[in-house]
């Protein structure tokens, strides 16, 4: 009998494991190509609404990063009147001993479009940047369309600069040391914040951070939007067409540089750039083009593209290898802004490439990404059995 019971069990289990790796395969092929089984159970998991996209930072986190019991990372939250006397939402992350640290301006993703990003989906990302620079991190909670369209957003962050310019000492932090960084609708908030700095002769920026931004709103056939435009790799045309009715009601908002950085004529001197793009983006290609924009008019750029990874990928650095590295890649070209030491422009402009995991690493991801696999399968297995 128990040798019986055994069997079933085997089997059963060998089932089970034929039904994982031929799931993860499955959501792995694309037409745009194979996905690596992170990225694919990751985009499986978030498009089925199996996991929220402003996943709760792990509790390593909100740790003090510190042998000193008594230093601790602090979330304060902030409001403050901008120009046009509106009030917004700053939320800035510190340590509670900081003095003269860094100052990062992080402006959010989310389409500029209310119930699609806020300070707190981005939570993780602002709280892992103060952790592993030392950094004060603040996040700006700018208004959002319908309700305001352009120019609120781009004022709003602009004002959120002279903030935290002028709150600078108070904080902790060296008002000689800002930097801005941001991700999608972010990004292309953080490239027109530093135009409007140097245009108005505002704050001295040391460096701007852009993960996979818009860089314009006018219809322009890029490759990388015609092949991932379907909202699978979390960002959709439809989307990005309703953030343009939305955003930039009328069309002649387009080519404003303020809203599409890749029109500006004249951006010479600014800041030391690190651009991030994604494999599977609509945004790609604008991202690397303003790349090659800034490296024309001899800014300084690094421009580097990740393999295999998806739209929002640094929003996933804590499960997803790729966007740990590119934490890590903005830690290290901030530490190296802030010390002056990013002035060379090269002769050609070239956009790194960034491979997915090998080796052991890959090993790991590949192994993780079947365990969430697992997990996932698991837990729609029970919900349905339960609701049944």
């Amino acid at each position: 009998m128990w040798k019986k019971s055994l069997k079933i069990i085997i089997l059963s289990s060998f089932a089970v494991i034929i039904a994982l790796i031929l799931s993860v395969q499955l959501w792995s092929s694309t037409d745009q190509g194979k996905l690596p089984s992170k990225t694919a159970v990751i985009l499986h998991a978030v498009n089925n609404n199996l996991i929220p996209l402003d996943i709760e930072a792990p509790a390593f986190l909100a740790s003090t990063g510190s042998s000193n019991p008594e230093v601790v990372m602090l979330r304060e939250n902030y409001e403050t009147e901008v120009s046009d006397g509106h009030s917004i939402d700053l939320r800035v992350y510190r340590y509670s001993n900081v003095e003269e640290a860094p100052i990062i301006l992080y402006y959010h993703g989310g389409a500029f479009l209310e119930g699609y990003g806020s300070i707190d989906t981005h939570d993780n990302v602002m709280r892992g940047l103060a952790a592993r620079t030392g950094a004060i991190v603040i996040g700006v909670g700018y208004r959002v369309a319908p309700e305001h369209i352009f120019p609120a957003a781009v004022e709003d962050s602009y004002d959120a600069l002279l903030w935290a310019y002028d709150h600078a000492e108070e904080l902790g932090g060296d008002p000689s040391k800002l930097a801005v960084i941001g991700d999608s609708a972010g990004g292309n908030l953080a490239a027109v914040v530093t135009m409007m700095a140097q245009d108005r002769e505002g704050p001295e920026i040391a460096a701007q951070i852009l993960y996979y931004p818009l860089t314009t709103f006018r219809d322009v056939e890029f490759a990388s939007r015609t092949a991932y435009d379907s909202g699978y790799y979390l960002l959709s045309r439809q989307v990005m067409l309703k953030a343009r009715d939305a955003y930039t009601p009328e069309e002649d908002m387009w080519y404003n540089p303020y809203t599409s950085p890749l029109e500006a004529k004249d951006i010479d001197g600014l800041p030391p750039a690190f651009i991030v793009t994604a494999e599977f983006d609509p945004l790609r290609d604008e991202g690397e083009l303003y790349g090659k924009k800034l490296h024309e008019n001899g800014i300084p750029v690094e421009t580097v593209r990740y393999r295999g990874v998806m739209h929002g990928f640094v929003s996933f650095y804590e499960v997803m290898r790729s966007g740990e590295m590119a934490m890590n890649h903005s830690v290290r070209f901030l530490g190296e802004a802030f010390a002056g030491e990013v002035n060379e422009v090269p002769e050609e402009f070239e956009i790194a490439v960034e491979q997915p995991p090998q080796g052991i690493a890959r090993i790991k991801e590949e192994a993780e990404a079947y365990a969430i696999a697992a997990f996932l399968i698991g837990r729609t297995t029970w919900s349905q059995f339960h609701n049944w």
